[in-house]
């Protein structure tokens, strides 16, 4: 395993949790072959989350996840633990550890949210310094049968290590490899599936004040990637430039794809038989759920006056006078509904515990994120009954331009023009 710099929202993210003092960090520091974790003897010693970009083989870049114990006590353990469940939203795979011979409460409370979330799981008895490698006893009890239902729906092995000895380590990591979800393996293309090998893309990318200095943003760089791993051409044009980049094709490109914020002169100089879409719009596809955020864009028809309107953005960058969030979304939506409404921002992994008082939430694209946490959020929202949609479909639909951007998208498309709620003038 080596470190390499595939960001951190490509990664496969790999979750350590148990008590205190179960060997969650020793176990880390035994498969990672490094002391990415502080170990002692004294219970508590993890504080807050531990991140390792890793590279596992066969698998590829992973990111593994120490977490404090979930049995942490006092105020300030509290805050531990509540830090700890957080982790559980952006967790891929998930490693329980526990001491031999030990199943309690702790243990079956994470592992049945595990399972509600079916995310794969490995069960770990660790400290088997013993060397009998005899599964723990525990585990078989008759008065465990809801444990061991719930380990064999939740997990794919239970592995027994020693992490002073290094016993069982090597079973954890082709554990590991076997658990790793086939979405993860067999991951989705951003765009390349939606222009085919030989075929061209037109990707428009404005540069202005937002445009980070001598770099693209992350979706623009990953678009490009997709393409170029598809066999497909790409042509990076800016937005002014658009309509002569066109005319100097000898054939109209597959798609085009720009900006949210250039949509409108986007739409008007691109013929109406080329698709086209947004970045914005291609990470609801590849990083959340493309058919419930068109489904909760469509609640904009609904907005009231004095309506709450939570707008959440996955980095924590500092805002520009025409922040896309802040500024931009708010003043669109404004002028569509033609409402005063109240608009509330939050930045990085901060999120309400009770959504119940919004009658719409917009989520940035969340490129830096794994799409786990993204869905877990698009989930909280439906669990709340409160709709939730993305920036680049809310910019779309206060355009009046929704339908056009969906056209790369046949079932979305579909549910848009079926749909009950769809704007007379759309």
């Amino acid at each position: 395993m080596a470190m390499t710099t595939t960001p951190k929202s490509l990664r496969l993210h790999i979750a350590f949790f148990g008590r205190r003092n179960v060997g969650k960090s020793s176990l880390l520091n035994a498969l990672t072959r490094q002391q990415v974790s502080i170990v002692s003897p004294v219970a508590g010693t993890t504080t807050d989350p531990v991140e390792k970009p890793m590279e596992l083989l066969p698998l590829g870049p992973v990111l593994f996840i120490d977490t404090a114990g979930i049995d942490d006590v006092g105020e300030l353990g509290a805050l531990r633990v509540l830090k700890t469940r957080q982790v559980l939203e952006r967790t891929d795979l998930a490693v329980l550890v526990a001491e031999a011979g030990e199943w309690g409460n702790f243990e079956e409370e994470i592992l049945c949210e595990l399972t509600a979330r079916k995310t794969p799981t490995v069960v770990v008895f660790n400290k088997m310094d013993g060397g009998t490698g005899v599964p723990p006893v525990s585990f078989k009890n008759e008065t465990l049968a809801a444990s061991e239902t719930h380990r064999r729906d939740a997990c794919a092995t239970t592995v027994c290590t020693s992490a002073l000895t290094g016993t069982g380590i090597l079973e954890l990591r082709e554990a590991l490899l076997a658990a790793a979800p086939s979405d993860f393996i067999d991951s989705p293309a951003i765009l390349g599936d939606l222009v085919g090998p030989g075929e061209m893309a037109v990707l428009v990318v404005p540069i202005d004040k937002e445009a980070p200095k001598g770099r693209l943003i992350l979706p623009q760089v990953q678009s490009i990637r997709d393409l170029l791993d598809s066999d497909a051409y790409c042509l990076v044009v800016k937005e002014r430039e658009l309509r002569r980049a066109l005319d100097r094709l000898k054939s109209p490109p597959k798609l085009v794809v720009t900006d949210s914020q250039a949509f409108l002169k986007v739409a008007a100089d691109t013929p109406r038989n080329v698709p086209m879409t947004s970045f914005s719009i291609l990470m609801s596809r590849f990083k959340g759920d493309l058919l419930a955020q068109v489904q909760g864009a469509l609640a904009i028809e609904n907005l009231r006056s004095g309506d709450r309107v939570l707008i959440a953005e996955a980095c924590s960058h500092h805002p520009i006078g025409e922040d896309i969030g802040r500024v931009k979304i708010p003043r669109w939506l404004t002028q569509y509904t033609g409402v005063k409404l109240n608009f509330e921002n939050m930045q990085g992994r901060d999120f309400p515990a009770d959504l119940a008082e919004y009658k719409l939430v917009i989520h940035c694209g969340a490129c830096m994120w794994n799409r786990r946490e993204m869905l877990s959020r698009i989930l909280k929202c439906q669990q709340a009954s409160v709709p939730i949609t993305n920036y680049g479909l809310t910019i779309a639909y206060s355009l009046g331009i929704f339908e056009r951007a969906l056209q790369p998208f046949p079932a979305a498309l579909d549910y848009y023009r079926n749909s009950e709620r769809r704007p007379l003038a759309a």
